[in-house]
C-alpha cells in the first residue's frame, strides 16, 4: 500500500513499468481529462476511469482485492474512509476470477481518509474497503487507474 499526495507521485517510480506509466499521469493537467468511459494508456495493462458515487455506512461496504492488477485511487472531489487489510485476515464471500475480483468481509488493519490531492495504491495482497462515509453520506468523484503487474 502507498498512501501519498498527488504532488509526490513521481517519488514512487521504479516499482513496475506499468505503475510508472500511471504515476506519471497523476498531474493537474491529466486528471481532469479522465472520463467515465475507460481511458486506455496501454490497452488492458494500464487504464483509468472516473467514478462518482455516494459514500455509504461502513456496514454497507466490503473489501475487494485483485491478484493480477493493482489499483490507484485518486480523490478528485469529496472524501471517503478507506480500510486496507491482507486478504488472508478476512472472510472471502465472492470471487469472479475472470474479472480478477475477490470480495471479503472483516476489519481493516489500516484506516485512512482519502481526500482531494491524495492517492492510494493498493497492490495484490492489499484488500481495500472503499466508499465509506466520513461525516454522513457525501458525493465523491475519483479517478481509478487499473495496472496489470502479473
Amino acid at each position: 500500500m502507498i498512501y501519498a499526495k498527488n504532488k509526490d507521485a513521481l517519488s514512487y517510480l521504479g516499482i513496475h513499468p506499468n505503475l510508472d506509466m500511471a504515476l506519471k499521469h497523476i498531474t493537474e493537467e491529466y486528471l481532469p481529462t479522465i472520463g467515465y468511459d475507460r481511458v486506455e494508456l496501454k490497452g488492458s495493462d494500464v487504464y483509468a476511469t472516473r467514478f462518482t458515487y455516494e459514500t455509504v455506512p461502513a456496514e454497507e461496504s466490503f473489501f475487494e482485492a485483485h491478484k493480477n492488477y493493482l489499483d490507484i485511487h485518486i480523490m478528485l472531489d469529496g472524501s471517503e474512509r478507506v480500510e486496507v487489510a491482507p486478504p488472508e485476515k478476512l472472510a472471502e464471500f465472492d470471487r469472479v476470477e475472470a474479472n480478477d475480483f475477490y470480495a471479503y468481509r472483516g476489519e481493516g488493519d489500516y484506516k485512512l481518509i482519502l481526500s482531494p490531492g491524495d492517492f492510494l495504491v493498493v497492490f495484490p495482497g492489499d484488500a481495500h474497503r472503499i466508499k465509506m462515509q466520513v461525516d454522513g453520506p457525501k458525493t465523491v468523484t475519483k479517478a481509478v487507474f487499473k495496472i496489470r503487474i502479473h
